[in-house]
């Protein structure tokens, strides 16, 4: 008995070991570009010896950024796009999956095989077509092409659909019993009992949108539209060399993703085990 719980915890700190050696490896690409941006260029690439912070921190990285392009417009882009693209997912995956849960009706699991078999299609199969279309309707070099590519997904509906699956359908019974619409049900019952589902599309809806760049690469062209990641991308390409200035503006893209983050991972985890596949 004694040497079966030494040789668990013996299994424990191999396991622990090995999950921290992967999170500090992880993690040291993040500090260095943390140390890097409040470097000189000359500092950036001193490995001998590297000190992570310098002894005359350059500060006046994170304040020259905001000048050398229009740093505040490419935020502005991203934040707009980005909050209104997350809300829409919520907004559509949530309704969707509701009614491919709780409702009945012809054809159900027909329409959820076909809409879910899309997850398997790489965009880069219909992108040409899909920029046609959207350019006849008049959408290029406009952020509202960018929502409408992205405020319907069929992951946000097969996540949201495996946790309603998981909620009792005595619930909406009995709310229907007392004359509660589909309506009522959906926003007064489901919605508030999916907190952590909803909490995990979220981070993963907000994250994808602010890093997309290949989307705004093909439909937003004029410089006022443009988002943080095509801001970034201009950077680089008319200062090369400013690694110290390239390394903060990384830095402050970051910031947004890690306080929703913190704001919602107390939800992530526990959404992330109610939505898994059931056997």
């Amino acid at each position: 008995m004694k040497s079966k719980r030494n040789k668990e915890i013996a299994t424990k700190i191999i396991v622990y070991l090995i999950l921290i050696i992967m999170a500090v490896l992880m993690i040291i690409p993040f500090l260095w570009m943390i140390s890097a941006s409040i470097k000189s260029d000359r500092e950036v690439f001193k490995m001998n010896p590297f000190v992570f912070i310098p002894e005359k921190p350059k500060w006046t990285n994170y304040r020259d950024i905001w000048t050398k392009i229009p740093l505040a417009v490419f935020v502005r882009n991203t934040v707009v796009l980005t909050i209104v693209v997350t809300f829409l997912q919520l907004l559509t995956s949530s309704f969707a999956a509701y009614s491919f849960a709780k409702l009945k009706f012809k054809y159900k699991k027909t329409l959820f095989m076909a809409y879910i078999a899309t997850i398997a299609m790489p965009w880069q199969v219909y992108m040409v077509p899909q920029f046609i279309m959207l350019r006849k309707m008049g959408l290029n070099d406009k952020l509202m092409a960018m929502v409408c590519l992205q405020a319907f997904s069929a992951f946000g509906v097969f996540m949201m659909k495996q946790f309603y699956e998981g909620i009792p359908d005595e619930l909406c019974e009995a709310a229907r019993i007392d004359g509660m619409s589909e309506y009522g049900i959906y926003f007064k019952i489901m919605l508030p009992l999916s907190k952590p589902a909803l909490s995990t599309l979220t981070i993963f809806t907000f994250v994808n949108t602010w890093n997309d760049y290949l989307g705004p690469l093909i439909y937003l062209r004029s410089e006022s539209k443009k988002t943080i990641q095509l801001g970034l991308k201009m950077f680089i390409s008319q200062y090369s060399s400013d690694y110290g200035l390239i390394m903060a503006g990384s830095v402050l893209s970051l910031i947004p993703l890690m306080v929703v983050f913190l704001i919602f991972q107390k939800y992530f985890v526990e959404g992330v085990a109610a939505t898994g596949i059931k056997g």
